[in-house]
């Protein structure tokens, strides 16, 4: 059985990551049929909407390490580096369901997509400050613009777990503060066209 599900029925094309033995960690092939499913989704006029699931216990547990270190990202046409553009510039509505732990690019990922569905299990965590690692998939831009840059700070370089309560109330407090600075710009604009 594969480990890239790709199921498609009523405009919708659901990518089920379905390697749970290894708790849905992410290899090279797996990031080559995951770019493809998207490409051929992106051009299938009977696709409207792409789900991205992992099992009900885990949605990943992000790259298999061992495999990333046997086959390591040699250049921009590597698997792993056609997926992460193919959810960056996905032209249609791309939708994640998550229940249990997102890890490592299991949560940069979601970053990319429109709608993010978490179960009452899932958890969230970016451990690379705790690999040596730097923060992949534009996390680094798009959890500030997301979570606010204290928050994000706090994911990005303690590596500490949070919950989609947390990922939730931290958005929509960047939403809040968002929108009362697009107020007041707007206000500026117009009291500067009164005087």
């Amino acid at each position: 059985m594969s480990d890239i599900l790709v199921h498609t029925e009523g405009g919708v094309s659901t990518l089920t990551i379905n390697r749970v033995q290894r708790k849905n960690s992410l290899t090279a092939d797996m990031y080559g049929q995951m770019a493809d499913a998207l490409a051929q989704a992106a051009t299938d006029a009977q696709v409207r909407v792409v789900v991205i699931q992992g099992h009900e216990t885990v949605f990943s547990a992000g790259n298999d390490i061992g495999d990333f270190l046997n086959t390591p990202p040699r250049s921009q046409d590597a698997p792993v580096f056609r997926f992460l553009r193919g959810i960056s510039s996905f032209p249609k509505p791309l939708v994640a369901a998550v229940c249990g732990p997102a890890v490592g690019v299991g949560t940069t990922l979601l970053l990319h997509c429109d709608l993010v569905y978490a179960g009452d299990n899932a958890a969230f965590s970016t451990p690379f400050v705790n690999l040596g690692l730097c923060p992949e998939a534009a996390s680094s831009l798009l959890m500030p613009q997301r979570m606010g840059h204290a928050r994000a700070a706090e994911a990005l370089l303690l590596g500490e777990p949070f919950s989609a309560e947390s990922a939730l109330e931290w958005e929509k407090k960047e939403e809040r503060r968002g929108a009362k600075n697009s107020q007041g710009k707007r206000l500026e604009r117009h009291q500067g066209r009164i005087k």
